[in-house]
């Protein structure tokens, strides 16, 4: 490894370290979006893909596209899962 990079690492690493310690402040930062409501919801719930897609009549592939971005859901799904998220034991024994 040339001297130039080895010590341009270095510098990087140290850097590292005291934006760690709060010695320094990042130059830049990025905010990683967290899971969309439809993951939230689902989770809340504890169920895993296809009892969620069951309990709210749905195909799994449509959960899926939900859950990853591709569609949203709409209408009576969108409300469904506003009702879930608020009162989770309530959506959970109409499964039961």
């Amino acid at each position: 490894m040339k001297k130039e990079l080895f010590a341009e690492l270095l510098q990087s690493v140290n850097e590292a370290a005291a934006i760690e310690r709060g010695d320094a402040k990042p130059s830049r930062t990025f905010e990683v979006k967290s899971a969309n409501d439809v993951v939230r919801v689902r989770t809340k719930l504890g169920l895993p893909q296809v009892k969620f897609a069951r309990l709210l009549g749905i195909s799994e592939d449509t959960l899926q596209n939900w859950e990853q971005g591709r569609r949203k859901p709409a209408g009576p799904a969108k409300v469904l899962l506003k009702i879930a998220a608020k009162h989770p034991k309530i959506v959970l024994e109409t499964a039961a």
